[in-house]
């Protein structure tokens, strides 16, 4: 089984903005992570630390020692990450269909010109699969 394959559980709000500063750092201590939210939030150091250790237990980060530091990354590559929640909510919201879900998204805001494109190579790409 891949880490891709292993179910995880669906993080909270504020698991997913830990996740976010873990993936674009790579790996981080707690101090790290607190640094990079604090910018965005007024948030506790401690509410930090709490978190990251339900994740741990949860199964979202994993934790090594490095010395006296606990050094903390995703258990999860973002795009799977992306792909499960996107999964559950096509499936939760949209009967499973992809098509449908889409469209409902497309349908909120306008998409830019590269945009189109993109979505155009894919659906080349799905046909063509």
């Amino acid at each position: 089984m891949t880490q891709s394959d292993t179910p995880a559980r669906k993080p909270t709000e504020s698991e997913l903005e830990i996740l976010r500063a873990l993936w674009s750092k790579g790996s981080a201590t707690v101090r790290e992570v607190f640094e990079v939210l604090s910018l965005e939030r007024e948030i506790g150091y401690t509410t930090v630390l709490k978190t990251m250790q339900i994740m741990l237990d949860k199964g979202l980060v994993s934790r090594t020692e490095d010395g006296k530091a606990h050094i903390y990354a995703a258990a999860m590559r973002e795009e799977d990450m992306q792909g499960q929640l996107l999964k559950d909510l096509s499936d939760k919201l949209f009967s499973g269909s992809p098509a449908l879900l889409a469209m409902h998204a497309l349908s909120l805001q306008p998409a830019s010109d590269e945009e189109i494109q993109l979505i155009k190579a894919l659906i080349e790409r799905k046909r063509g699969a």
